[in-house]
């Protein structure tokens, strides 16, 4: 500064923010893809193996009669088992491309083509997930107009297991909206 209050030019380029490249934004957004990828397959893979492992048989008064609950007795937990399948191995198959996009920061293409897909798997995930949140529902708290009872209270191990793997599951869609909008931003910033 001179003497005087009067600004150098010398001061005002110091002052000045410095602007972070793009490359290097994309670089970080794409590590970031790729990790949430492994997370929302992870999530995936374990609902799918909790919902679909889950089984209890409960003795009655007679030695040879037993009440069974297993989640292929529900058509909507095996269609959460199966959405969630199809998630996971999309998103596995996925990963490549996610490595693709950290190594070559510029694709745009490869990038538009994930979003579409992400979306659709999503929307997958969700009717999946939704589906079976409503069967738990009814299963822990019953529906006395339409005589559904709330057999939970009997089967505990089962409708625990399979209100845990809706964890999972909401997680994983969760997930899936962040890559979709990370995908988005990445794209908005060529």
């Amino acid at each position: 500064m001179k003497a005087g209050g009067a600004v150098d030019a010398t001061d005002k380029e110091a002052s000045k923010p410095i602007p972070i490249p793009k490359v290097r934004v994309s670089r970080v957004l794409s590590v970031l893809d790729l990790t949430l990828r492994v997370v929302a397959a992870l999530g995936t893979l374990a609902s799918a193996i909790a919902m679909g492992t889950s089984r209890e048989t409960l003795p009655f008064a007679a030695q040879f009669v037993r009440f069974r609950a297993r989640y292929k007795d529900l058509p909507t937990l095996t269609f959460f088992v199966i959405a969630n399948s199809i998630v996971c191995v999309y998103l596995v198959l996925s990963l490549p491309l996610s490595v693709v996009h950290i190594i070559w920061t510029a694709a745009k293409n490869s990038r538009i083509v994930l979003i579409i897909s992400d979306t659709v798997m999503m929307g997958l995930l969700t009717a999946g997930a939704s589906a079976a949140a409503a069967i738990v529902y009814l299963a822990h708290y019953g529906n006395s107009s339409t005589n559904w009872f709330a057999f939970c209270r009997q089967f505990n191990s089962f409708c625990e297991r399979i209100s845990g793997s809706l964890i999972g599951s909401f997680v994983a869609i969760t997930v899936l909206v962040l890559l979709i909008i990370m995908s988005s931003v990445a794209i908005s910033r060529r």
